[in-house]
């Protein structure tokens, strides 16, 4: 029998409801910080409210994606810099709604971690919100989840789901990629949030520490160089598809590289003919492909290597497409065609400069 005068909380156990209620008081400026039109409420309902009509749409076609931040959350716990992973996050869910022609709308994060620290967890919900603004899309909801025994004291871990919609009959792929169509890259901000299980094996055999120069940016710790934010495409991508109606075709660079995602959006009897010449390698992929001997054709299935997004553009209209996606701040690389498919689903052309 449990004897103890008081009997036991929950606080006992290992759960501190007042820091919750602290991490949500803390928050609720970031969360209105977000505000667009469909949903102009306040967190703290049972569920969060977003008004289609409100926003414009007529007769829309709602996406759902979601997503996490993946083990680039434990360089995040390790070096104690909290602040932009939940821009990661909310890129990982809203890259993939743009992609199929789709205006995100709203998120929704979950946030699990052992023992709650209001300070770390506001740090992670303003860098949420950022994304959020980043995206255009609203932050209307959350979990928090404190659970002592699951994660040990400073670790956590993130969730993301994010609604967007297009009106009916606006969608992409369309249903008319050809042969000769062109393919355009869009440059990356960095390593994004995948492969950093390899990321760490690197690091760790290389012997340096997160607080350590970057030895491909010296001016920022290897920490900091690593965590560069995922860059949001979604205000210049959404700008290009309405201003040209160009856009046939958008894959989001993941995990799986070019390999695994361009055919995705290509139909069956099409690949992509890449020429790696044309793709400006940031310094981070050469590092690590040095330092941990990781081959060319490795490099390309488990990063993007430079370039976080494809657009396949009608071959009269790729300079237009290019012009627009570059006025709204990127970098933009023609990086091959649409070419009948025989084998693989990507061909590569030249060599990627590592």
């Amino acid at each position: 029998m449990i004897q103890k005068e008081k009997g036991l909380s929950y606080a006992d156990a290992g759960v501190d409801i007042d820091a919750g209620n602290a991490l949500v008081d803390k928050i609720k400026p970031l969360v209105r910080s977000t505000r667009r039109p469909g949903a102009d409420g306040e967190i703290g309902g049972f569920g969060g409210l977003f008004d289609l009509k409100a926003a414009g749409f007529t007769d829309p076609v709602l996406v759902a994606a979601n997503d996490g931040v993946g083990t680039k959350l434990k360089v995040a716990i390790e070096s104690g810099r909290h602040d932009t992973v939940g821009i990661d996050l909310v890129a990982m869910c809203v890259n993939d709604l743009v992609v199929q022609g789709a205006e995100p709308l709203f998120f929704l994060d979950y946030f699990a971690t052992g023992k709650l620290d209001p300070e770390q967890g506001a740090a992670i919900i303003a860098g949420i919100a950022e994304g959020c603004r980043q995206a255009g899309c609203a932050l209307i909801g959350g979990e928090t989840a404190e659970m002592p025994g699951m994660y040990r004291d400073g670790d956590y871990d993130l969730a993301g789901f994010a609604v967007g919609a297009a009106e009916r009959g606006q969608l992409l792929p369309t249903n008319d990629i050809l042969e000769g169509d062109v393919i355009l890259g869009l440059a990356s901000s960095g390593l994004h949030s995948n492969g950093f299980s390899l990321v760490r094996r690197i690091v760790e055999l290389s012997g340096l520490g997160w607080n350590d120069a970057a030895p491909f940016e010296a001016e920022h710790s290897l920490a900091e160089a690593l965590l560069t934010p995922t860059r949001i495409y979604v205000k210049s991508v959404l700008s290009a598809i309405a201003g040209t109606h160009g856009i046939k075709a958008l894959a989001h660079i993941t995990g799986g590289g070019f390999p695994e995602n361009i055919p995705r959006v290509l139909p069956s009897s099409y690949a992509a003919e890449i020429n790696l010449d044309a793709v400006n390698v940031p310094p981070v992929f050469s590092w690590l492909a040095a330092q941990g001997g990781v081959a060319a054709e490795e490099m390309l299935r488990t990063f993007n290597c430079g370039i976080g997004m494809i657009a396949v553009v009608a071959a009269g209209q790729a300079a237009q497409v290019a012009a627009v996606l570059q006025k709204a701040g990127e970098q933009v690389e023609i990086l091959g065609g649409v070419v009948p498919r025989r084998d693989k689903g990507v061909i590569y052309q030249g060599a990627l400069a590592l």
